[in-house]
């Protein structure tokens, strides 16, 4: 598939550190050469990487997150194979193949009045690809784990599950912003909005929604919407403690359809001093973040996994640092 990179074990074996007496993660965990083979293995989860951050310059935001990808990799890889991580759970499929959006992107004039809407329309290439590869893992009776990439690939998550199983999904994003914003050009601010308008994303909550960071418009749309779409604050989890972060898991949960799927989206801009497009001094620590995973792992209806903005400097201790974090939010969710 032209949309796709696949990756063999000799692809993972240059991130792996191997030592003696140990078995990494990397060293137990499964691939396959081609699409059609996801019908037939053991595991259920399938791990995909989306390294690219058109949609967060789309959106005004702070690249960087083409990087999350490698990190993760780099981070989980090198985790112990155990009883516990479960790595014989999880195909390591590949990554979206970017480069040729991501050299278009960096070929435009920032100082054209129209920057900003061609970067959406090369978005709209990449929602093509995360859309088609999506819906085929889905279709073969698999969880994808979508790695990297800004919040504009909520949209081709929720599009390809949706037509892989032929009806609309719902979401729960744990996420700082609503990524509710109008259908203008594509960006990471509205993969949500684009989905809810085209009949693919049904219900949609967002868990922990700081209220400095939204406009009133938005909010006039979530309340206007409030059938199909609802939230709670971080304020009143996180700083004024009016509702226990265990309550507000269960509401999240309770407010998509019984028995329907649900994709789960995670932004880490939500998550307090992480590297992202946009890092922030107030939000839910990591272990929160592990929880709220771990809570949502338990329900079979979750469809996906989403987890994005990460935006660490390549070659950095940011980078390990994420890498570890989301390599710990992969085994979480997989065990």
């Amino acid at each position: 598939m032209k949309n796709l990179i696949i990756y063999s074990n000799k692809s993972l074996e240059k991130y792996i550190n191997k030592r003696e007496l140990e078995v990494k993660f990397g060293e137990s965990v499964l691939t396959i050469n081609e699409l059609d083979e996801l019908k037939t293995t053991p595991a259920k989860y399938v791990l995909l990487g989306i390294p690219e951050d058109i949609g967060v310059l789309a959106n005004s935001g702070i690249a960087g997150t083409r990087n999350a990808w490698i990190a993760c990799l780099k981070g989980l890889l090198n985790m112990q194979a155990n009883d516990f991580t479960t790595p014989e759970n999880l195909v390591i499929l590949g990554e979206i193949d970017c480069a040729t959006q991501l050299k278009a992107s960096e070929t435009l004039d920032k100082e054209d009045a129209h920057y900003f809407e061609e970067l959406g329309t090369i978005i709209k290439q990449i929602d093509t690809k995360v859309a088609t590869v999506v819906e085929h893992i889905v279709k073969a009776g698999k969880v994808p784990i979508i790695i990297g990439g800004g919040h504009n690939n909520s949209y081709g998550n929720i599009k390809g599950t949706s037509f892989a199983l032929k009806k609309p999904i719902s979401v729960i994003n744990f996420d700082a912003h609503a990524d509710f914003r109008p259908l203008e050009h594509r960006h990471s601010g509205n993969g949500f909005s684009y989905a809810y308008e085209e009949g693919f994303l049904n219900h949609y909550f967002v868990f922990g929604l700081q209220k400095n960071y939204n406009s009133q418009a938005v909010f006039d749309v979530l309340h206007k919407n409030k059938e199909t779409i609802s939230y709670n604050l971080f304020e009143h989890i996180a700083t004024h403690r009016t509702k226990a972060f265990g309550q507000a898991m269960k509401e999240a949960e309770s407010f998509t359809l019984a028995g329907e799927k649900f994709g789960l989206e995670m932004d880490f801009d939500s998550i307090q001093d992480i590297p992202s497009s946009a890092k922030t001094p107030s939000g839910f620590s990591v272990n929160e973040a592990r929880r709220f995973i771990s809570y949502f792992a338990k329900n079979d209806n979750v469809a996906y996994l989403h987890l994005c903005e990460a935006a660490p400097k390549a070659g950095t201790d940011e980078e390990k640092q994420v890498g570890k974090l989301l390599a710990y939010l992969v085994v979480d969710f997989i065990s």
